[in-house]
């Protein structure tokens, strides 16, 4: 038995499929199935086709209820879920914020104002999300509004491919969608995978593995995208409620059974905090977490332990 591997650009962001078996041609015919099944999500989620049901929802904000597949609605209908339990910090109508503010290069030299701000994130509300299971159909309440699955989508589609791996009889492998990885089953070896936990300040090199099978991991991080400014680090992720770059946390691994779950969590526990953060992984089943603060302190949920 062996590891066969291949990395693509999807969705904009490098995937690397990774399958256990003694035949290249099946395994690369494996693969091929779970690249067009990335691909088919992609269509469905981009905002960059005119045509996608993402941009036909937003086109259609403040007019009329537009009607989706069953897929879409779903995935939308358990965002708001998130967005409920994490009150907000996790919240798909983040693409109606003024980018204009946020470039996070060598430009940006100040924070806008505390009232700029707030301005720039007032169409942000998942509450405005009108969901009809009848009819399938979305609705955004208010003109301008937009939705995007940038924090959900990469998971989203790394389960996807899983289960068409898993469809045709892969029994051990990883999908990494840019860092949001499934894994099942175990290496050639036996053992179960392991896994590195990034480190914030070198990310290719792990300060922490876990080893896993059956589970899915996602890292939300300051140390990709973020500003210098007065001698202090904002990262490039915005707190949907002040408009505001959140600060004080490098990053934020989560550990969970799906990726879509992993994926969608990391970003609102970094918005969170520390002490909230951990203290919502704490109270929900089949989760864990790992934060890593600005002073390189390592903070973990109550059920994980670091190698």
């Amino acid at each position: 038995m062996q590891v066969f591997s291949r990395g693509i650009k999807l969705m904009g962001n490098h995937f690397e499929f990774s399958v256990v078996g003694e035949n290249e041609a099946w395994a690369n015919t494996c693969i091929d199935h779970a690249i067009a099944e990335v691909q088919r999500i992609e269509q469905l989620l981009t905002t960059f086709r005119d045509s996608s049901q993402t941009n036909q929802i937003n086109a259609k904000a403040g007019i009329e209820p537009v009607k989706v597949d069953e897929e879409i609605f779903n995935l939308i209908e358990r965002a708001q879920r998130i967005s409920e339990l994490t009150q907000g910090a996790f919240d798909i109508t983040y693409g109606s914020i003024d980018k204009r503010l946020w470039n996070f290069d060598t430009t940006m030299t100040a924070l806008p104002d505390a009232e700029t701000a707030k301005a720039s994130v007032r169409l942000i509300n998942f509450r405005n999300v009108v969901l009809d299971r009848e009819h399938s159909t979305v609705f955004l309440k208010h003109t301008g509004m937009r939705i995007g699955f940038g924090g959900i989508g990469k998971g989203y589609a790394a389960d996807c491919a899983k289960r068409v791996m898993i469809a045709d009889g892969v029994e051990h492998g990883i999908v990494n969608a840019a860092g949001d990885l499934t894994v099942w089953g175990n290496q050639p070896n036996g053992n179960p995978w392991t896994i590195g936990i990034a480190d914030p300040d070198s990310k290719h090199l792990p300060f922490g593995s876990v080893m896993l099978t059956d589970t899915s991991v996602a890292t939300s991080g300051n140390y990709e995208k973020y500003v210098m400014i007065g001698g202090k680090k904002y990262s490039h992720t915005i707190d949907p409620k002040t408009g505001l770059p959140v600060s004080g946390i490098k990053s934020v691994t989560i550990i969970a059974r799906i990726a879509e779950l992993a994926d969608a969590m990391a970003t609102p526990v970094m918005v969170m905090g520390i002490k909230a953060g951990l203290n919502l992984i704490n109270q929900m089943q089949g989760i864990a977490c790992i934060i890593v603060d600005d002073n390189n302190h390592v903070y973990t949920s109550k059920n994980i332990n670091l190698t």
